[in-house]
């Protein structure tokens, strides 16, 4: 489900049987031919797929990464490393204050490893919550980077 479709009492009442939601994060990039959003797109597709099932809320995508390195095509748009994981870190902790203790981050962009990194170090400052960082790409070279026709 998305949290999108919920309001705060339905997110309350879901809390009192469950503290688990998924946070898709992305970037918006070149792709060649493909949309700038393909990585977002990816990454909550995947989450919204595996959490349905499941009645997981699953978060609005952030749709902004780290993609210095495609900075020269149109429309690609980075955030600095410290700004994501800032971001990340107070996406984290606003969950956590309404009371999810179980967050899957579904990162659909290789270029935002740093948020596997905050994910450890906030559940060391965390000891009773759990994030988790899967990865749908393993590298920076998916789905059609660096193709300029």
């Amino acid at each position: 489900m998305k949290i999108t479709d919920m309001n705060w009492m339905q997110v309350e009442e879901y809390l009192k049987g469950d503290d688990r939601a998924v946070l898709p994060i992305g970037s918006t990039e070149q792709h060649s031919y493909l949309s700038l959003a393909t990585d977002n797109i990816l990454s909550e597709r995947v989450a919204i797929e595996a959490a349905e099932p499941l009645g997981v809320p699953v978060f609005p995508v952030l749709a902004y990464g780290i993609t210095p390195y495609f900075r020269d095509f149109p429309g690609s748009v980075s955030l600095r490393v410290e700004t994501l994981v800032h971001v990340i870190r107070d996406i984290l902790d606003g969950l956590a204050h309404s009371g999810f203790r179980r967050i899957l981050i579904v990162n659909g962009h290789g270029g935002n490893q740093p948020v596997q990194s905050l994910a450890g170090e906030w559940m060391a400052d965390h000891p009773r919550l759990q994030s988790q960082v899967p990865q749908l790409v393993e590298r920076a070279a998916d789905v059609g980077q660096g193709a300029r026709d």
